[in-house]
């Protein structure tokens, strides 16, 4: 599935500063309709409301973000972050020397301790970019000035 470009895998960021990592790659799935499908969630209604409907909006915002970076012929590497102490960054994108933290939620108002395993990263040896929260807020806006918030509906 992942040959036919079903599923994609995305691995874990890890380097030797950050030694406590969990390992394994999270999977995801290209068309979330297909997700939807498979977990027979046959309505907007019941997708939006749904036990599941959190992985299905990560499972869609990272989806179109690889897609739109392939589309437009750039390159990034994509991961996640991951620890044994609970920390977790649904999405990091290294670029142009720089790792991108991206937290994804079903919230229109997010709050500010959404950002705070992302100074994990600071560990690193690449420098820290702009992060962004993505949610269902309707505009577009900064939590601070090293993070935007993002509508979904923008991606």
């Amino acid at each position: 599935m992942e040959k036919s470009d079903v599923i994609f895998y995305l691995r874990p960021f890890s380097n030797n500063l950050l030694k406590r990592t969990v390992k394994t790659p999270k999977m995801y799935f290209f068309d979330t309709g297909l997700v939807a499908y498979l977990t027979k969630y046959t309505s907007p209604e019941i997708l939006m409301n749904g036990a599941i409907n959190g992985a299905i909006l990560e499972n869609y915002a990272v989806a179109e973000i690889i897609k739109s970076y392939v589309n437009k012929g750039l390159e990034a590497i994509f991961h996640y972050y991951r620890d044994k102490d609970s920390k977790e960054i649904d999405l990091v994108i290294e670029s142009d020397g720089e790792l991108h933290p991206i937290e994804i939620k079903k919230t229109a108002s997010p709050p500010t301790e959404l950002t705070s395993a992302f100074k994990v990263l600071d560990k690193a040896p690449l420098r820290r970019g702009t992060g962004a929260i993505i949610c269902t807020k309707q505009e577009m806006s900064a939590m601070n000035r090293d993070t935007l918030i993002v509508p979904v509906w923008a991606l």
